[in-house]
């Protein structure tokens, strides 16, 4: 089963916007997470319907980040995203009636309904000013300099910097 990776992907390309001040286009938005520019757009587009990022046309024009980052939770891009399925799993209806799929989907439909509970309460809780000082203090850690780094290939031993 394919895995919606959208929130993570929303999350990466947040944390690039919030390294620099000026607009970033989707093109150079969409090179960075190797897709395309118009996917980028889409995406944002429902942040924009939230009011999490701004866009502004022509030359210079791109997305930016429109709230301070302390003020965006995880919960807030989740709902924006028009909150996708948290987890893959499901119960089983083949049976209707069996007493024993009852008692199992009862038992599954808890646990479910606790985790997510408890993710979404994570959620609420996580802002994405942690995340970026998260990201800073992992690049401190690896002795880089600069707004920020892409990428770092395994063979690549250099400190060259991409975004």
């Amino acid at each position: 089963m394919k895995r919606d990776s959208r929130l993570s992907g929303v999350l990466h390309v947040l944390l690039h916007m919030a390294e620099t001040e000026a607009p970033m286009t989707s093109e150079a938005l969409a090179a960075m997470m190797k897709t395309n520019p118009v996917v980028i757009r889409r995406i944002l587009a429902g942040l924009r319907e939230h009011q999490l990022v701004c866009s502004a046309k022509g030359h210079g024009g791109g997305w930016q980040i429109c709230r301070a980052l302390a003020d965006i939770t995880l919960h807030d891009i989740y709902r924006a995203l028009d909150e996708p399925t948290l987890f893959a799993m499901g119960n089983r209806t083949e049976a209707p009636g069996c007493l024993v799929e009852e008692a199992v989907n009862s038992a599954l439909n808890h646990a479910f309904e606790e985790a997510e509970n408890r993710l979404l309460e994570h959620f609420r809780r996580v802002t994405l000013a942690q995340l970026s000082e998260d990201f800073h203090q992992r690049m401190q850690a690896r002795g880089f300099s600069g707004s920020h780094a892409h990428s770092i290939f395994p063979d690549d031993h250099s400190t060259s910097e991409q975004g």
